[in-house]
Order: structure tokens, then sequence, then C-alpha cells
């Protein structure tokens, strides 16, 4: 027993050390940020995908594209645009005249860590065409299932401020997205950090001093770890009570589906895993809460009149709900 605890430790301690080690080198970079960095680093460990939102310089994009120089996998960005049409995204059957025959010409969704963004620039037909493949990790075209690489992780950008030319994003796919990442502005100090870099011209010898510290094979191996992370059952129970609380609650139009409770469960262990620590406590669910449900919670028009927000609403429910310990 005390060899198979010691080997649990030993394997809690090798992720955490990855964790540090990718952290790091995305800190050449990015300055600040770290709440915004640890989510996305628990979402890899749980096979989850992300939408980032933020108002424009806040390095969205530069935070996704950061994320896939430490990790050695493939990686492909999709501006969404107005005009963009499913084929671009997912591909198109080409035929060939030669041999009578059609060919599948795979479209940039096929990567390992695929950045979208200005998701919500695209149209309702093309943001469909993004359903299947972030649910089921493939996509049908003409009959014809065509499966995703290992890993598969959709990072995606919007901007909550610009309402022209944009269109709202289908309840049925923001709840494909684990985590809706809020960004905010950076602190004076930061700010002040970001100013010396692109001063002293850094930033591009920054850029290319970011190695990557993980392979496929290690997000296995490292997802196999954060799966291992023991949950007791009054935290299940507690889970459930704060994703039914959504439900029932007087400020919230639509609340969140069972979908939410795994997530929360799952990116709580990554979190726990990520602290070197083989078991999850409520604060690991009090924490990762915020970012699961904000995105699948839709609050009543008469709580919005009143000036109300999700976050206040998610904040105020998470309040009313006991602690176990």
């Amino acid at each position: 027993m005390e060899e198979q605890v010691f080997g649990e430790q030993q394997n809690d301690s090798h992720l955490q050390n990855r964790v540090e080690r990718l952290k790091a080198e995305m800190a050449k970079v990015l300055v600040g940020q770290d709440a915004v960095v640890e989510l996305l680093l628990a979402a890899v460990l749980v096979d989850g995908h992300v939408l980032v939102e933020g108002v424009p310089g806040v390095a969205k994009t530069l935070t996704a594209k950061l994320l896939s120089r430490c990790i050695s996998v493939d990686f492909s960005r999709i501006q969404f645009t107005p005009d963009l049409m499913p084929s671009d995204v997912i591909g198109t059957s080409i035929f060939h005249p030669k041999d009578l025959s059609f060919q599948f010409r795979r479209g940039p969704i096929f990567s390992n860590i695929v950045l979208i963004d200005e998701i919500n620039r695209a149209p309702a037909k093309t943001q469909a065409a993004l359903f299947e493949v972030m649910e089921e990790r493939q996509v049908t075209v003409d009959g014809s299932s065509h499966a995703m690489g290992y890993p598969f992780m959709v990072v995606a950008t919007q901007n909550p401020v610009e309402q022209e030319g944009t269109y709202y994003l289908p309840e049925a796919q923001l709840d494909r997205f684990l985590f809706r990442i809020l960004v905010g502005y950076p602190s004076l100090d930061e700010e002040v950090q970001v100013l010396q870099l692109h001063h002293q011209q850094l930033l591009h010898l920054a850029l290319d001093a970011v190695q990557p510290v993980l392979s496929a094979g290690d997000i296995q191996q490292l997802r196999q770890a954060v799966a291992d992370v023991r949950v007791e059952e009054k935290l299940l129970r507690y889970i459930a009570e704060i994703v039914g609380q959504t439900r029932q609650h007087k400020s919230i139009y639509l609340g969140a589906s069972p979908r939410a409770s795994i997530g929360i469960m799952n990116a709580a262990k990554a979190i726990a895993a990520m602290a070197a620590r083989d078991f999850v406590t409520p604060e690991d669910i009090l924490y990762i809460a915020p970012a699961v449900l904000n995105h699948r919670v839709i609050i009543t028009p008469e709580k919005e009149m009143e000036g109300g927000t999700v976050s206040d609403v998610i904040s105020a429910l998470l309040q009313t709900i006991e602690v176990p310990r």
C-alpha cells in the first residue's frame, strides 16, 4: 500500500513539474494572465475546448499561439469571417476526372491545436460545422467520417464589445466549450513590463526562445494521472447541487446541463493534479466553477435590466450553497 501511495505522489510531482516548466516557457513572452494560463493548461489535461473572451489587445491570440509552441503538436489558425463557408473549415470532396472519383481534401480543422480567431464573426451555417468535430472529434463529409488526430483542442477567441458584423454563438456550441475564460486588462506594473518588452524590441527574441515542453505522448500520460485523482462522494454531491441550483435560481432563465457537472469535476481534478495533489478539495471546485458555468447560464431579462451579470449571479449562487468539509 505504501508503495502505491509513493507512486501516486511521484506521478503528481511529475505532472506539477511539467506544468511549471510550461508556465515558465509561456512567461518568457506573456506578462501576467496567470489564471488564464492555468485554465488553459487544465483544459489540455482534461481534453476540453476553451473560449477566450476579452477586448482587443489583451493578448488572447498570443496566449493561444504560445500554448501551441509549448506543445510539440500540429497547430493551425482559422480566421472566422462573415463569408467563411463550412467547407473552408472542415474541407471538401474534390472530383478527379482522371480516375472518376472524389477525394476528400482536409480543411484547417484537421490539426491538434486549432486557434479560431474571432469565432463570433462567422454565420450560423459555419458555426454548425464545428458541432460534430468539437463533440465527437470527427467530421462527416458525403457520408464518410474522418477522425481527428490526438490530441485535438479548439481555442477560440471573441470580442464581447464589438457587435457589428458578429453573430451570437448557439447555446449548443457554447456548451461544447469546457471554459469561457474572461481576459481583463493588465495591472499598471504588468503594462509597464509590456511596454519595456516592446520598447527594447525583445518580443521576437522571446518568442524564438520558447521551447516545447510536452509531446502528444506526454499529454496522454498526464491525462491519465488527472483521471486517477480522487473525488469524494460528498464533493460529487456538492458539484451536483451547484449545477442544480442554476436551474432553480430566480435570476436564471436557462440553467446548466449535466455536461457542466462533468466539466466542473474533471477541471477540479486537473487543478488538484497541477497542485501535486491526488484528491480534489472544495476550493478546487469553487475556483473552477465560474469558468465552467459563465457561458452555460442565461440570466432573466429582469435581472439584466437591473444591471446584473452572469458572473454576479454565479458568484452569489456559490455563496448560498454550504461547502462540505
